[in-house]
């Protein structure tokens, strides 16, 4: 995995040009065996109006990094991946820096996939905890 680890993250980023990921500055910094991590600025523009960060950009973040995972750890020339569930439960508020997404595997089935995602401040304390549901659909 380490060879291809810089490969995978390339793909990953350059995938984000003109997309939601883009418009939030989302990027894939860090891929494993079973997980993979993106990150975001916290500033102005994922802020809710008193000035913390937006819930649904925390959403965001997090569908957008266990989405690319399915890509990853799926055969995405056979397969389209699409997100089925997200709940998220918000534990604490962040104001500046960068919030962290690690999504790792909870189930992979044939069709459907299950994603625990955590994400932290650059200290690692924890700000939200998201579940993702995907579904693995052939391509035609």
């Amino acid at each position: 995995m380490e060879n291809y680890k810089e490969k995978i993250l390339k793909i990953c980023n350059e995938t984000c040009k003109g997309t939601l990921m883009e418009t939030l500055d989302i990027t894939y910094v860090d891929v494993g065996e079973n997980f993979l991590v993106g990150k975001m600025p916290v500033t102005s523009k994922v802020f809710q109006p008193d000035g913390v960060l937006h819930g649904g950009a925390m959403v965001a973040l997090a569908e957008s990094v266990g989405s690319a995972a399915s890509y990853i750890f799926l055969n995405a020339q056979e397969v389209t991946v699409r997100g089925l569930e997200i709940s998220a439960n918000h534990v604490k508020s962040i104001r500046e820096g960068y919030v962290y997404a690690k999504a790792i595997i909870i189930h992979k089935g044939r069709t459907t996939q299950v994603w625990d995602i955590k994400l932290t401040d650059a200290n690692d304390n924890l700000i939200s905890i998201c579940k993702l549901t995907t579904i693995s659909l052939p391509k035609k």
